[in-house]
Order: structure tokens, then sequence, then C-alpha cells
């Protein structure tokens, strides 16, 4: 799996081909220095139980 990430480290995209990732970058004109390709692990691992999210940390985007 590959992940798009744009300059600010978000997250914009994530596909299993690495094309489909630059395709992505050139429709949304995400210039080759504002856009990092990483290559993703496929295994991933299931925490059991609950899990919550600082929501403190986080930028309301709404």
């Amino acid at each position: 799996m590959y992940g798009l990430y744009d300059k600010e480290g978000i997250l914009r995209f994530v596909d299993s081909d690495k094309d489909a990732c630059i395709a992505y970058a050139e429709l949304f004109e995400l210039g080759s220095t504002n856009y990092c390709l990483m290559d993703l692990p496929n295994d991933t691992k299931k925490i059991n139980g609950n899990a919550t999210l600082d929501q403190s940390l986080g930028v309301n985007n709404n």
C-alpha cells in the first residue's frame, strides 16, 4: 500500500498502486515538491479493547 501525504503531513490518498497515487497528485495539481509518497506496511495489527483518541490534539474541521 502507498500513502500520499501533502506538504503539511495530511494523508490525502491510499492505494496499492503507486501510479494511482501519482495520478491523484496530478489530478489535484500537487507538484512533486508538495507531496510525499510513502510505502505503507500491509501487516497492520488490530488492537483489542477500546481505543479512544485525545480529540484535544486535533483541529476541528467543521
